[in-house]
């Protein structure tokens, strides 16, 4: 097995995960006017679903230009 290979996917593992970090941070800071924790805390399953497609999208396109 090629450890270069191994190592590079978990590189490109963490750093996807970070950039989804720093993108929803992002977002959080661009909408201040949406409470996003306070309102997942609620239980509110809008902003959950609206939060995983903002995750699932910003995962697309991190996933296009790591490829």
């Amino acid at each position: 097995m090629e450890w270069t290979i191994v190592g590079l996917n978990f590189l490109y593992a963490i750093g996807g995960l970070v950039l989804m970090y720093i993108a929803y941070k992002l977002f959080d800071l661009l909408t201040p006017a949406v409470p996003f924790d306070e309102e997942l805390r609620k239980g509110n399953i809008a902003v959950a679903i609206f939060i995983s497609s903002i995750f699932i999208s910003i995962a697309i396109i991190i996933g296009g230009s790591l490829s």
